[in-house]
């Protein structure tokens, strides 16, 4: 889709929050960098409509793909997670000091 934020290959990383609400965005992924492999659709954030709330934004959720030894100093293989795109900052960015 040509309004999504990350197009498959975009490296990026998970921003490092820590919530005291649920939130899909696993503690051991956060801060840790990735790489999008695709966009699944559109959905209602879940860190607000689980909280019974009826106007959780609807974000692009991204399949996103870890190096295993990113997320824990290990392993030689890839994990792939779903985040949306609020989780997800561009790595570039990062790097430039623009965030």
């Amino acid at each position: 889709m040509s309004d999504d934020r990350f197009a498959p290959g975009a490296r990026v990383r998970t921003v490092h929050h820590d919530p005291t609400h649920h939130t899909r965005l696993p503690r051991y992924a956060r801060g840790k960098r990735g790489v999008v492999l695709e966009p699944e659709g559109r959905h209602a954030l879940a860190d607000v409509s689980s909280r019974g709330r009826g106007d959780a934004p609807v974000e692009q959720v991204y399949a996103v793909r870890f190096a295993a030894r990113e997320l824990w100093g290990e392993g030689d293989h890839g994990v792939v997670l779903d985040l949306w795109e609020s989780y997800l900052e561009p790595e570039s960015a990062l790097e430039s000091g623009a965030n």
